[in-house]
């Protein structure tokens, strides 16, 4: 495949276009050329030496990834963007982005993999950001407790070993949690909206020092499921996309922890 028809099918899909006002990602092709053919993709959550390396390995044309190297802009190639851009340059590999489309697109996307995985129907977009969304709400199937869902989010890819439950859970809602938001990353500042939708609970990544009191004084449960853990979902859809689009694809598992 062209390279440069990847890309637009890529663009396309995701509407790269509608998020281009509102997030600080530079989405799309961030690095390298559109020329050029495609034969093997390569797939991570971040853009670092470790994941450019391994696509290297692999033999990657291009690395597909949700966090890339270009946030509002780069004044200086330099330090850590210099040896990823070199990196990237030496092994020709081309890197594209894809921030909060890959984070709200209804089918692809993050939080419509964790909603699936947790069971929701009925799922409607939530987040809103400008005039778009980065998320999804919808209801489970019957009434779920906090340690069921949470016991499904600790199998998540990429929450670390060795912790009894890695995710952490504030639990100030009912009982039996139906109807669940779903912004993934650092997404508690969607608790009011969560709250507003009607949602028993707020699933995200990681959460800020105040989540605890506003969860309280709302009556919400909030899971803090990991940022990694919570954003494997969309590069993993783009990557069985690709594979259907007849492109040799890798993944690339490299987990924060965090």
């Amino acid at each position: 495949m062209d390279r440069s028809d990847y890309v637009r099918r890529l663009d396309d899909r995701l509407e790269t276009a509608a998020y281009a006002d509102v997030d600080a990602s530079a989405n799309g092709l961030q690095v390298g050329s559109d020329e050029g053919s495609v034969e093997r993709v390569a797939f991570a959550v971040d853009a670092a030496d470790a994941t450019i390396e391994a696509a290297a390995d692999a033999g990657a044309d291009v690395l597909v990834v949700h966090h890339g190297i270009s946030w509002g802009g780069i004044d200086r190639v330099t330090d850590r963007t210099y040896d990823r851009v070199a990196a990237l340059a030496e092994h020709d590999i081309a890197l594209y982005v894809s921030h909060l489309p890959l984070d709200g697109h209804p089918e692809l996307g993050n939080a419509a993999g964790v909603a699936a995985a947790v069971g929701l129907a009925d799922r409607e977009p939530f987040g809103e950001i400008g005039p778009v969304t980065i998320g999804t709400i919808g209801e489970t199937d019957s009434p779920r407790s906090a340690a069921a869902i949470r016991e499904t989010l600790d199998g998540f890819e990429g929450q670390p070993d060795g912790e009894e439950s890695p995710t952490r859970a504030i639990e100030f809602g009912p009982d039996e949690i139906e109807r669940v938001a779903v912004v993934t990353g650092s997404g508690t500042d969607w608790l009011d909206e969560a709250v507003e939708a009607g949602a028993d609970a707020l699933i995200t990544g990681e959460g800020k020092g105040q989540v605890y009191h506003d969860a309280r004084e709302a009556g919400l449960t909030v899971f803090l499921a990991g940022h990694y853990a919570t954003e494997t979902f969309g590069v993993r859809s783009l990557q069985a996309l690709t594979e259907e689009w007849g492109v040799e694809t890798t993944y690339v598992s490299h987990p924060t922890g965090l």
